[in-house]
């Protein structure tokens, strides 16, 4: 499989009230596989077990997690994980994302026939990666616009 791979450098300042504050949204990501460098300053967290837990940093390291795309050709065997930013009151925090998607139109994403039997069925329609990018989004703004129940 072809895979692109993309760069997002993300700089976090210092925050004097950091519990006021939120870097980056609980979200899951929608590659294949993202790789993160940091400057070992805490503040990826990950939700695990019903809370969020702060990814320890470890120096010379590189963080890796599972995104949508994995979880799809899994049939959700390997879960992409929810993970979100806090700032740093004391210390800038700065990190390099690379995330390896597939070709947004090429492949079409959908459960390795391995992964799906007569009784297991397949957890996600075929889309091709920009059908799951377009879905994903829509489906978050739908949920925003939702009355609130």
């Amino acid at each position: 499989m072809t895979c692109l791979l993309q760069m997002k450098i993300n700089y976090y300042p210092k925050c004097p009230q950091p519990e006021l504050s939120l870097g980056v949204e609980a979200h899951t990501d929608v590659s294949a596989l993202t790789f993160i460098l940091h400057n070992m300053v805490p503040g990826l967290q990950l939700f695990y077990k019903g809370k969020w837990i702060t990814a320890k940093c470890v120096p010379n390291s590189i963080v890796m997690h599972i995104g949508d795309t994995i979880e799809i050709l899994s049939n959700g065997k390997y879960k992409s994980i929810l993970h979100r930013s806090v700032v740093n009151r004391e210390k800038v925090r700065i990190s390099w994302a690379v995330f390896c998607e597939p070709p947004k139109e090429k492949i079409i994403l959908k459960p390795l026939p391995e992964t799906v039997s007569e009784t297991e069925a397949a957890l996600f329609p075929p889309r091709t990666f920009q059908q799951h990018i377009q879905h994903k989004l829509f489906k978050k703004t739908r949920d925003l616009q939702a009355p609130a129940k």
